[in-house]
C-alpha cells in the first residue's frame, strides 16, 4: 500500500499494511528538531519518520502588524513571546471584542473566497502522488471566539445569541465554498478536509448539549455535507473531555476524531473502541502532557503499540494528542515514529 491508499483505508476502518501516521509539530518544536538534525529541510524529515500525511493550505491575505500586535484578514490578533527556540504565539483579544451591536459585525471588512489564492494546490499534489493529501484549519467556532473575545463569545450565546449565530453563519459559508475550491484546484486529490473546534476542557466540556445542538451541530453538518458530495473526509479536532459529543459529531458525519486526548478514563483507546469502534475513525491519542513529555523512547513505542492494539490495527491514525510540544524530546519524538534519530543521515 502507498500512503494514499493506507489512509483511505484506515478512514473506512478496513485492514491496511500498517498503521499510518501524521506528524504535526509547533512551530519552536520544529525549530528544536531542525536544531538536531542540522537540515531544515521539512519534507526530507517527513520522508524519513514514513509520515504518510502531507498538509496544504491556500494562500491567504498577509497577516498585518499592527501596534504592538498581529491581526489576521479574520481579525484573530496574537503577540509573540521569546523562546528558546524562537517567537511564540500567543492569542490576544480580537477585533470584535468591543462590537456593541450586530451592525458591528455586518460592518466588519470580513475575507471572501476571493481574496485567497488557490493557484499552488494543484502542484503540490502533483509533488505528492502518493501521500494522503489534508487541506485548511477551518474553524467554524473557535476561530469566531477569538474575533469576539473567549469570554464575550460565550456570554453571546446565553444573552445575544444572534451574534454568535451571524458569525458562526459567516464562517460557514466561507469555508464551504473555500474547501469546493480547494478540492477543484487539487485536481480531486483533496482525503481529508480538517476543521478545528474545541468542545472540551482538561475535566469535561465547555459547553452544553444545548448549546452544542444550537450553535456547533447544524453548521458542522453543513460543512460535513460539503466534504461528503466532494468525495472527500472530514477531520474533526477537539481537545479536551468531549466524550459526551462523539455520538452527535458521528451523526452529522465526522469520518476522523482528534486527538483524542487521554485526560479522562472515557478517553482512553480501549474505552473509545468499545463504545465507538467501527463508527469512527480515530486520530492521534499519544500524549503530549505525559508520555511524549517525560517518557523514554521505548515508553513511546509501547505507548503507540498500545494504542494500535486498542483499535484492532484499523480505523486509527498514529499521532500525538496534540501538535507537538517544546517540552518534547527530539528522541520521543522519532520513536512516536518508530524511528531513531541516529538513522538520519544529515
Amino acid at each position: 500500500m502507498n500512503s494514499k491508499e493506507r489512509l483511505q483505508a484506515t478512514i473506512r476502518r478496513q485492514p491496511t499494511d500498517r498503521t499510518p501516521t501524521h506528524f504535526r509539530s509547533e512551530p519552536e518544536t520544529l525549530e528544536k528538531i531542525y536544531q538536531r538534525i542540522g537540515t531544515r529541510d521539512y519534507y526530507r524529515l517527513l520522508d524519513y519518520l514514513d509520515a504518510d500525511i502531507r498538509h496544504i493550505d491556500a494562500i491567504y491575505p498577509p497577516i498585518q502588524e499592527c501596534d504592538g500586535y498581529y491581526q489576521n484578514c479574520w481579525g484573530e490578533r496574537h503577540i509573540f513571546k521569546p523562546s528558546e527556540f524562537g517567537p511564540v504565539r500567543e492569542m490576544i483579544d480580537g477585533a470584535l471584542t468591543e462590537a456593541k451591536s450586530l451592525d458591528d459585525f455586518k460592518n466588519f471588512p470580513w475575507p471572501t473566497v476571493e481574496d485567497v489564492d488557490y493557484s499552488e494546490i494543484g502542484s503540490f499534489c502533483d509533488r505528492f502522488p502518493d501521500r494522503g493529501i489534508t487541506y485548511a484549519l477551518a474553524d467554524f467556532s473557535q476561530r469566531p471566539s477569538n474575533v469576539r473575545g473567549m469570554q464575550n463569545f460565550y456570554m453571546d450565546m446565553l444573552l445575544r445569541p444572534e451574534y454568535v449565530h451571524y458569525i458562526t453563519n459567516y464562517f460557514t459559508e466561507f469555508y464551504m465554498e473555500d474547501f469546493r475550491r480547494a478540492y477543484k484546484a487539487s485536481g480531486n486529490r483533496i482525503d481529508m478536509f480538517l476543521t478545528y473546534t474545541d468542545l472540551g476542557t482538561q475535566h469535561g466540556p465547555m459547553i452544553s448539549r444545548q448549546a452544542f445542538r444550537e450553535f456547533i451541530k447544524p453548521y458542522l453538518k453543513r460543512l460535513a455535507d460539503v466534504v461528503h458530495e466532494l468525495g472527500a473526509s472530514l477531520f474533526y479536532h477537539s481537545c479536551g473531555m468531549m466524550f459526551s459529543f462523539i455520538d452527535e459529531l458521528i451523526e452529522v458525519g465526522v469520518d476522523v476524531l482528534d486527538p483524542i486526548q487521554p485526560c479522562s478514563p472515557l478517553m482512553q483507546p480501549e474505552h473509545l473502541q468499545k463504545t465507538f469502534g467501527g463508527k469512527v475513525c480515530f486520530h492521534g491519542g499519544i500524549d503530549v502532557q505525559g508520555i511524549l513529555s517525560t517518557g523514554t523512547p521505548e515508553e513511546v513505542r509501547q505507548e503507540v503499540l498500545r494504542y494500535e492494539n486498542a483499535f484492532d490495527h484499523r480505523g486509527y491514525i498514529i499521532s500525538s494528542s496534540h501538535y507537538l510540544q517544546m517540552d518534547t524530546s527530539v528522541e520521543n519524538i522519532f520513536a512516536l515514529f518508530g524511528k531513531s534519530i541516529d538513522g538520519f543521515q544529515k
